[in-house]
């Protein structure tokens, strides 16, 4: 693939895999990122996943008919990104690797090299000329890893954003962008929203035209809509004006419960409406719907003097990734001491800027005509 006349992609596609670093649900496969920069000197942005070293190492030698590359820039140590470092040295012996000081403290704890005799240490500001195409990294630590660096090549304008911007599904699949890459960045970006804040800050002083992430299509055209993205993510703000209901049911109680509370926000016309069932709903979904939309309702049943399990790692998803700026309602159930509102709201107490609803839909075993009313009035408050 050619991205302008001096860079090419030489990544791969992944559709061996089902479970993206060990717990993320990815249908349609996963792509690892390469590119090269073809110049009087060559630079290779990255390598791939363990598994596809010599895939990869043969894209490398298309791309380059028979010249060899300079550089090997290394700007995130993940082992998708970064596994096929010593499978490149040994091809290229003459090479230099670019990274981050923290980079390479890194590839001694995962492959035993640090590079010290043919190594070049980057930090912010630094540059690096390949003759015409001139390089500037940028710092981007925690952006999800200590180490990272972002690189911008002001010749063709483009800004190769490691992990920024990527999302699941391999590249030969056809899918809408925002929907994987919202679940993607929620998932494994989103609890350093103050460290992207920081890096989109950084990007603002640049002239993007190009973004090639380290997974996911490059982004080519309407490059504000993804930036804006972004910045509603990372600013922890809702994407959309839009009611997630998030539930567990035992014996189908509480479940009836949501189903009218569902049903009765739709009736009032709610812009929009959602209900998951944490049991059987792929629990990182889950967790980008809570950051999607604007309100919350969590409906759940008392469980062992607790709440039900699928609820507790719900609401620790959102927690750790800093979930705030929300309003939250609660719907709990229990036969003889109910007490999930009660837990649920001290799970979120030291969430930022929660808005916590005045209407709560208290169940003990079945509902009655007076469920049935506080549904009714918190559907009215919910739906203000």
């Amino acid at each position: 693939m050619t991205i302008t006349n001096d860079i090419k992609y030489i990544g791969v596609n992944d559709h061996n895999i089902d479970l993206f670093e060990g717990q993320y649900d990815v249908p349609n496969g996963m792509a690892y990122n390469s590119y090269v920069i073809m110049d009087e000197k060559i630079a290779i942005m990255d390598s791939v996943d363990a598994n596809f070293g010599n895939e990869w190492l043969n894209n490398i030698k298309t791309a380059l008919d028979d010249r060899t590359p300079d550089y090997l820039i290394v700007q995130h140590m993940e082992p998708d990104h970064s596994a096929n470092i010593l499978s490149f040295t040994n091809a290229y012996p003459n090479a230099t690797v670019v990274a981050s000081a923290k980079a390479f403290e890194m590839m001694k704890n995962f492959y035993g090299y640090d590079y010290e005799d043919r190594r070049t240490i980057v930090k912010e500001g630094d540059t690096l000329s390949l003759g015409k195409h001139e390089l500037t990294f940028v710092t981007a630590p925690m952006v999800h890893w200590p180490e990272v660096i972002v690189t911008y090549d002001s010749t063709d304008k483009v800004l190769f954003s490691a992990d920024g911007f990527g999302k699941f599904g391999a590249l030969d699949v056809d899918e809408d962008w925002a929907c994987e890459a919202r679940r993607y960045y929620f998932g494994i970006v989103g609890k350093y929203g103050a460290p992207v804040q920081t890096l989109l800050k950084k990007a603002a002083g640049l002239d993007i035209q190009i973004i090639c992430p380290l997974h996911g299509p490059i982004l080519t055209e309407n490059l504000e809509y993804y930036i804006n993205l972004y910045d509603t993510w990372s600013s922890y703000q809702p994407e959309e004006d839009g009611i997630v209901i998030s539930y567990t049911s035992v014996y189908g109680n509480t479940r009836k419960a949501v189903m009218e509370l569902a049903k009765q926000l739709e009736e009032k016309g709610c812009p929009k409406v959602v209900v998951n069932d944490l049991a059987r709903c792929d629990m990182a979904e889950a967790v980008e719907d809570a950051f999607r939309y604007s309100k919350m309702v969590l409906a759940t049943t008392t469980y062992n003097g607790e709440i039900f399990p699928f609820m507790r790692e719900f609401i620790n998803h959102l927690t750790e990734r800093n979930y705030s700026n929300r309003t939250v309602a609660f719907i709990e159930n229990g036969s003889w001491a109910p007490m999930a509102t009660r837990i649920m709201k001290g799970m979120l107490e030291k969430s930022k800027n929660i808005t916590l609803a005045e209407n709560t839909v208290s169940i003990l075993s079945s509902m009655y005509e007076e469920n049935e009313n506080q549904i009714k009035a918190l559907a009215d408050e919910l739906c203000k």
